[in-house]
């Protein structure tokens, strides 16, 4: 009992770390410090960032080509501290998870694995200077880790409250009700991963300033769609991604993909909302309020990204909602997969165990 209350503390931690890392991730990528330091793990050859005027002088020499910007140099160095000291934390968590339990050692060896990808990637998101695709995984890789340590959080508090047995109290649901709830979800979950997947795109090829009115774009922005350009994930060839190197064309193509793609998101996710409201499951209520409130949220602070053009810490908060909108949906997947499956067992057993 005591090493589920050490797991479920470290799991938290390790959450709210990572919520952090992923705010100051973005921070970083909108404020265009993203090379603020040109070299990695270090800031132009040094641990911390060079405030001196001979260390300056001296970081210049060895970097001719970027000039030091001690404030964008200090948000990435920043962002890099957070992101190490969040690999520490998951590898003590992987390292407890496999002492305590042989059940979530899947969990520990995935964990390490994402953590270890994540410094991958983070490092040739400097060294490959700021490449779209390397950029996007980056984002990615830290989404997939909050979703898996939502994931093994949901687990740990539902196996809690089963052996205080607290279960969810439900009513009697079809097996295809049942199977058609399960499916959405998971239909759901895929679709606000692309969605997320596509403003990473429009967010790392610097294309969210593309369209400047609502719905949709200004002018004849049909007659600029070139889609062949805009999804090509290998741009080769240049020695610096830094504001992007795409024509306009592409970039507003990205733009009112994720535009059209945020519409299905809204129109799939309120459809979830209306099958977990409908369902026979009182405790699905909860999750159709948390749901709806992201999903507000999020399409109010997207529009507000428009208007005001694409203010810093609206961008920002942009980020972070999407984040806690997708483990949202990994917690509300849990339920309607394990949780339900497990109270609707317990209820059978107990109908058993009684009749006997």
């Amino acid at each position: 009992m005591q090493g589920s209350i050490s797991l479920q503390r470290l799991t938290w931690v390790a959450l709210f770390m990572t919520l952090v890392v992923i705010a100051l991730g973005a921070y970083t990528r909108l404020a265009d410090a993203g090379l603020g330091c040109p070299d990695w793990p270090g800031c132009y050859g040094q641990i911390g960032v060079p405030m001196q005027a001979e260390d300056i002088a001296k970081a210049e020499q060895l970097f001719p080509q970027r000039a030091v910007e001690p404030s964008k140099a200090w948000l990435e160095m920043i962002h890099r501290y957070f992101a190490g000291t969040l690999g520490f934390v998951v590898f003590a968590l992987s390292s407890l998870i496999w002492k305590s339990s042989v059940t979530y050692r899947p969990f520990a060896v995935v964990l390490s694995t994402v953590i270890i990808a994540q410094a991958a990637l983070g490092m040739w998101t400097v060294t490959l200077k700021l490449m779209p695709v390397i950029v996007m995984l980056h984002l990615l890789g830290g989404f997939t880790l909050f979703s898996l340590l939502a994931w093994l959080m949901c687990h740990l508090r539902s196996a809690s409250s089963m052996q205080k047995q607290r279960t969810v109290n439900i009513d009697y649901l079809s097996t295809s009700s049942l199977s058609v709830l399960r499916s959405f979800t998971v239909f759901a979950t895929a679709v606000l991963i692309l969605q997320i997947m596509l403003g990473g795109w429009t967010s790392s090829n610097y294309a969210a300033l593309m369209c400047t009115s609502l719905p949709i774009c200004q002018g004849d922005w049909q007659s600029h769609l070139d889609f062949a350009n805009a999804f090509n994930f290998i741009q080769s060839g240049f020695d610096d991604y830094e504001f992007g190197v795409l024509d306009y064309g592409a970039r507003m193509t990205i733009h009112v993909t994720h535009r059209i793609g945020a519409l299905i998101t809204t129109l799939v996710l309120l459809l979830l909302i209306i099958l977990l409201y409908k369902s026979a499951l009182p405790a699905a209520k909860a999750y159709v309020k948390v749901i709806a409130l992201g999903l507000m949220v999020q399409v109010l602070l997207g529009v507000a990204n428009v208007v005001f053009h694409l203010p810093l810490l609206n961008a920002v908060m942009h980020n972070l909602s999407a984040a806690l909108l997708l483990v949202t949906l990994i917690a509300t997947n849990h339920f309607v997969w394990v949780k339900v499956q497990s109270s609707r067992t317990q209820v059978h057993d107990s109908k058993r165990e009684y009749s006997v």
